[in-house]
């Protein structure tokens, strides 16, 4: 699942609404930071998948502010 969500696409992200981009925000969180305990375990295999996980976050953070600016730039 980590795999799937880690390749989320820009196309994919830009469909969906807000409360849809704050739901896998969180969703992503929570992944990120079961795979952090992992590492410091020892029991991560991959670990580049922390990053893949990071870099979706921030463009997941990156669409919702760009819905939040449109918002007010229609207001």
């Amino acid at each position: 699942m980590a795999k799937e969500i880690a390749k989320t696409k820009a196309d994919d992200l830009k469909g969906k609404t807000p409360d849809e981009l704050n739901a896998l925000l969180l969703e992503l969180s929570r992944k990120r930071l079961n795979m952090r305990f992992q590492k410091a375990g020892g029991q991560l295999e991959n670990t580049s998948e922390i990053r893949k996980i990071r870099r979706t976050i921030a463009r997941v953070k990156t669409f919702l502010s760009e819905k939040a600016q449109a918002g007010k730039a229609t207001k």
